[in-house]
């Protein structure tokens, strides 16, 4: 079961694992098919309590911790990973109001997400900035009690949905150093800004994705989240708690592509006996249990560590990365074991594979997560 959870943990778990199995099933074909987010589902999981336990009561949450959220995380992605990653998406980004964000701002852009009447995300990436954050150019220009913004983001998780979006802008482009980007949030209905969807991913299809565009974007000087001068910094605080979700994310790919796999060898018949009955088989098996085992250990070990206050940057990062190469690994395996049959879309387990190399890549690819590490232990070079 990974690290030593309470019998209410075991609960949240119990539960996310009823509520995905009971809504996401019959739909994640039609929603990956048609590239389709169920706004609904969202809805019922933020009416249920599975969005944002990590709020504060005061905030409108039932103040939990990161590590409850993970397990909501590995459930939901255990079943659907697209579905999923739209559902919980939802009070992404929430993390930086809630760290750096002020009172006024907590109360005001908070309890929406939980309650299910609004969507957030965070708008980083830039179509020449992807893994190097610090090289992005949107602006943000103060004008009297307002900022003026332009520029363009991309792959912005939910940016067609979203009610208002934490943007990272320079705003103080003469100094060298990372103390030049400040986070702005910027409400989606305000006149300039545009979202796109991308269409056509390789996977998470039922997520939304969004390349947006801010012309001319003025919001009041109230909506500056944290320091001018220390967005860089923020973000780099937020992926530390973001990305530990990744890797319950990953973990319950992984969980959910296994089981596939054993469902199917059990059943199928190859030179008069199931394929479970080869010893290839059970080797492949035994190899991806212990693998994810150990992701979900680490994760929910390094989550653990968070909720008592103890960041631990490359813990994270490493949580991160093996999580992420588990998915990949044994997704990829658990198409081998179906032979013929994973290769088709009627089977979900192809739908897993083509899912998996997300959590590889966003919140931090696994060559950052490598760096990361072997600064820690190395230092800089």
């Amino acid at each position: 079961m990974g690290f030593d959870l309470t019998d209410e943990q075991k609960d949240i778990i119990k539960a996310a694992r009823e509520f995905a199995e009971k809504e996401f099933t019959d739909l994640a074909q039609e929603c990956d098919r048609e590239e389709k987010s169920p706004k609904h589902l969202w809805e019922k999981a933020c009416g249920l309590g599975f969005i944002g336990v990590f709020i504060p009561e005061k905030y409108g949450g039932p103040g939990l911790g990161f590590l409850e959220h993970c397990l909501i995380n590995e459930e939901f992605w255990r079943v659907d990973p697209g579905i999923a990653h739209f559902v919980l998406s939802g009070i992404f980004g929430s993390e930086m109001v809630l760290f750096f964000g002020t009172e006024e701002q907590k109360k005001r852009w908070l309890p929406p997400l939980i309650q299910g009447k609004a969507f957030t995300g965070a708008a980083i990436t830039e179509p020449d900035a992807g893994s190097d954050v610090s090289s992005i150019k949107t602006s943000a220009v103060l004008d009297g009690n307002e900022y003026v913004i332009n520029g363009t983001k991309t792959f912005i998780t939910g940016g067609t949905i979203a009610d208002y979006l934490p943007v990272l802008c320079l705003t103080e482009p003469h100094v060298k150093s990372h103390d030049r980007f400040s986070v702005i949030m910027v409400e989606t209905n305000r006149k300039g800004f545009e979202a796109t969807k991308l269409k056509n991913k390789l996977g998470i299809r039922a997520s939304d994705t969004a390349e947006i565009s801010l012309s001319d974007v003025r919001v009041p000087k109230e909506n500056l989240i944290g320091v001018p001068g220390k967005g860089f910094q923020q973000f780099m605080k937020f992926f530390d708690h973001t990305r530990i979700h990744v890797a319950a994310e990953a973990t319950g790919l992984a969980q959910g592509a296994m089981e596939q796999a054993i469902k199917h060898v059990r059943t199928r018949q190859q030179f008069g006996k199931p394929l479970a009955a080869f010893q290839v088989t059970q080797f492949k098996i035994a190899e991806m249990a212990t693998r994810i085992e150990l992701g979900r250990t680490l994760y929910q070990r390094v989550a653990w560590l968070m909720d008592q206050g103890k960041v631990e940057s490359h813990l994270i990062s490493m949580a991160k990365w093996y999580a992420g190469e588990t998915a990949v690994r044994v997704a990829e395996e658990a198409v081998q074991l179906h032979g013929g049959y994973g290769f088709i879309g009627d089977y979900n387990i192809e739908r897993f594979y083509r899912d998996s190399k997300i959590v590889e890549i966003y919140e931090g690819s696994k060559e950052v997560e490598k760096t990361i590490i072997a600064r820690k232990l190395l230092g800089k070079y």
